[in-house]
């Protein structure tokens, strides 16, 4: 495994897009005066590997990797750097025999990872150099503060690079990870016993709720029977003291159908003894005329006997 080659366009000093070739045979040096740009390769291959602490890029933020622009050119918004690895001898686990490393980040703080122009996470790139030797912090970039670092007095320090030369700095983050994840599963059961007692909580909440509707609804059905007991007894009463009165009822309407009987017989009575004295009437006024024509005649018999 060897880089083959570095793209780079954006980043730092890096204005127009250049790609930097390492053959396989030799060794490839950049030389050049202070301030031409050597050290931001060695940023742009740290960088493109996952690198996140802006001091180890010789900046105060992320931003600033991207071009700001100059006097005669305006700043860019993206810097973008792809790292091509020979992948011949399958030390990187992947199926191609080249391995291209993309990294790019905007001004709005957005930021895109690829390998082989396909979208993944810092943290495949990260599995994917694991004890390769190659890496953001690995010893295959070693700048004069690391050397210093080897050589100082903290074994801390020093225990990193040997870990990675080693090949177990994959493992420690593995077991890392694991104990995050073991961390992260307790927070989630801790969680989930706070819901089930909350939820049990509840549940008792639900029964005691069950329980007073259950017992209301036994004494509505109590009550209901008592007011169909109450009714059907002021019913049988009611009943009991209606027979005397309809009794009463049915007398009084036999006295009032004689009533009715002798009333009509009083009225025909009536109708013939005014009919009699209609009859008498007329008599009467028959006698009264005959006794005018009477005493008329009386009067012309005196007057001839005269």
């Amino acid at each position: 495994m060897y880089l083959s080659k570095l793209r780079i366009f954006g980043f730092k000093s890096f204005a127009n897009r250049v790609e930097v070739n390492f053959p396989a045979e030799g060794v490839t040096s950049v030389v050049g005066p202070n301030g031409c740009g050597k050290s931001n390769i060695i940023d742009a291959i740290r960088w493109v590997l996952g690198e996140q602490r802006p001091r180890a890029l010789r900046s105060s933020k992320m931003e600033d990797v991207i071009f700001s622009g100059t006097a005669d050119r305006p700043a860019l918004g993206m810097a973008e750097v792809s790292l091509i690895v020979n992948n011949d001898n399958g030390v990187l686990l992947s199926d191609y025999a080249q391995v291209m490393i993309t990294r790019r980040n905007y001004r709005d703080g957005e930021s895109e990872y690829l390998i082989n122009n396909q979208p993944c996470r810092l943290k495949d790139i990260h599995n994917l150099f694991y004890d390769t030797g190659m890496g953001a912090a690995s010893y295959s970039l070693i700048e004069a503060k690391m050397i210093d670092t080897i050589l100082s007095d903290k074994a801390e320090e020093r225990r990193v690079m040997f870990e990675e030369a080693a090949g177990i700095s994959k493992y420690k983050q593995q077991r890392k990870e694991t104990l995050r994840q073991l961390e992260h599963t307790a927070q989630d059961l801790a969680r989930v016993e706070d819901n089930l007692r909350h939820v049990q909580q509840n549940v008792n909440l639900f029964e005691r709720q069950a329980k007073k509707a259950e017992k209301w609804r036994e004494l509505k059905l109590a009550c209901r029977s008592l007011e169909l007991s109450v009714q059907h007894d002021a019913y049988r009463d009611l009943a009991a003291g209606l027979e005397p009165l309809s009794f009463e009822h049915a007398k009084d309407e036999n006295r009032a159908a004689e009533l009715d009987a002798r009333r009509a017989l009083e009225e025909a009575s009536i109708e013939q003894e005014k009919l009699g004295l209609f009859e008498e009437e007329r008599q009467v006024s028959d006698l009264g005329k005959r006794t005018t024509e009477a005493q008329g005649e009386a009067i012309r018999l005196e007057g001839e006997a005269e």
